[in-house]
């Protein structure tokens, strides 16, 4: 065969060679993409069927409650769910629910579950009719057939009622409620029923007269089960004290992230805190709403603050998180721009011109009051800001906090990731945060 024949083969083979690995790696990145793309439509649907009536919101009644979540799935699709809802005025319900075991199977259960639970609440708000014995009775009879004849469920079943101070549950193989006394006391809630299986037939709801209590945590067993990085022992040995040296969800997260080894199941817990703030009150300050005071309160928070320490990184984080949410205040709340006329505003560079403007005939007015508050181990300066505007939707946080890149809402993302917590009233004029004092 002569030699060029050879040479022509040799290059055809090549270059066919080199195309179908070509062919090969793009069919790959293709199928990755597309895996990739499936599994960000999965969470986000996950996300969608875990509903959240507080989301960053706090009550107010006597006390201030917060409640906070943590939701840390092992992998994209999660056997652990949750759900917290506003029955009413007085009452509040959660749902935490265990597929027992890993994959799609428990998360499909865990799903299926939550997302009837808050179908049957729907229902049940639309009447005025919650019950808690019917909640926890037809979604039992609903799970029942869906279940395999080996599977199980773990789940709670939780209503907080504030007005008759009172804890409803109805537990199904969970860890242990831990409740903290007025007294720092921690209290031990355990299961009242065994786990959830299609064999199911009845069921026990208790009641525990909650007066005395300031702190709650409701928890899936996957953080309690979970190696610690000392590989002497499970988390369930460190959970209690953690808990008890904590005033907020954001310090047991960083005491549970620093104990725990590597992540071997799914992380979900609902942290509540009831903050009596009546005689921790520093001071109080109004303001008028003009950018010349803009001015006049960042440096009276300067200087207030320099009375709580001399911690260069606390001050810069305390005073950025109340420049941006005191902007917020006197821009979006007592000015009532949007956030499309503030950009247009930047756009067509009349930003600070139509201020003035809108500023001449606003006669209402800022109050920040400011609060310092000692818990076992920390002390904490809690910052409430309240404007006289209309206030906004809350529920628009989740979008804003799900995706930090977005422009809007960017002052609000950048007082959390700078605080200890953030919480908005349910009218949505009135903002909270926490800053904890460096020791």
């Amino acid at each position: 065969m002569p030699k060029h024949t050879k040479k022509f083969r040799h290059l055809s083979t090549e270059k066919y060679s080199n195309n179908f690995h070509k062919d090969k790696l793009q069919e790959l990145q293709d199928k990755e993409h597309y895996s990739s793309y499936q599994e960000d439509l999965a969470f986000a649907k996950e996300l969608n069927i875990l509903r959240n009536d507080f989301y960053y919101q706090m009550v107010e009644k006597e006390n201030i409650l917060l409640i906070d979540f943590l939701y840390h799935p092992l992998d994209v699709v999660s056997g652990d769910a949750y759900t917290a809802r506003r029955i009413d005025e007085h009452r509040t319900f959660y749902l935490l629910v265990d597929g027992m075991g890993k994959g799609l199977s428990a998360s499909l259960t865990a799903m299926i579950m939550t997302s009837f639970v808050n179908h049957l609440i729907d229902r049940m708000l639309e009447f005025d009719s919650f019950s808690l014995d019917i909640l926890v009775k037809e979604s039992i009879d609903y799970i029942k057939p869906i279940l395999l004849d080996e599977e199980a469920l773990a789940i709670d079943y939780i209503l907080i009622d504030n007005h008759y101070n009172k804890l409803l549950y109805a537990k199904f193989a969970m860890p242990a409620f831990l409740l903290q006394n007025r007294d720092g006391s921690i209290i031990k809630i355990k299961s009242n029923n065994p786990p959830l299986s299609k064999w199911h037939d009845n069921f026990v709801i208790d009641r525990y007269n909650i007066t005395e209590i300031n702190k709650f945590l409701f928890y899936t067993d996957g953080i309690v089960e979970n190696s610690v990085n000392t590989g002497k022992d499970s988390y369930s040995q460190h959970i209690e004290k953690d808990f008890q040296n904590s005033l907020t969800r954001e310090e047991l997260k960083m005491k549970i992230f620093k104990k725990l080894a590597l992540q071997e199941d799914d992380l979900t817990l609902i942290f509540i805190n009831k903050l009596d703030l009546s005689s921790v009150v520093v001071t109080q300050k109004s303001f008028e709403t003009s950018l010349s005071t803009v001015d006049e309160a960042n440096e009276w928070y300067t200087q207030l603050w320099s009375t709580f320490s001399n911690n260069v990184k606390d001050s810069y984080s305390a005073n950025l998180v109340f420049t941006e949410l005191y902007m917020n205040a006197y821009e979006h709340g007592n000015l009532a721009i949007s956030s499309e006329q503030k950009h247009k505003m930047i756009e067509e560079d009349s930003y600070y011109d139509s201020l003035i403007v809108e500023q001449k005939n606003c006669t209402k007015q800022i109050h920040v009051t400011v609060y310092k508050i000692k818990s076992a181990s920390s002390t904490y300066i809690i910052t409430y800001i309240k404007d006289e505007g209309e206030g906004f939707d809350t529920h628009i946080l989740s979008q804003i906090f799900r995706n930090s890149q977005t422009f809007n809402g960017r002052g609000v993302f950048v007082s959390r990731k700078n605080s200890m917590g953030i919480y908005y009233n349910t009218k949505g004029n009135a903002v909270l945060y926490l800053s904890k004092v460096q020791t």
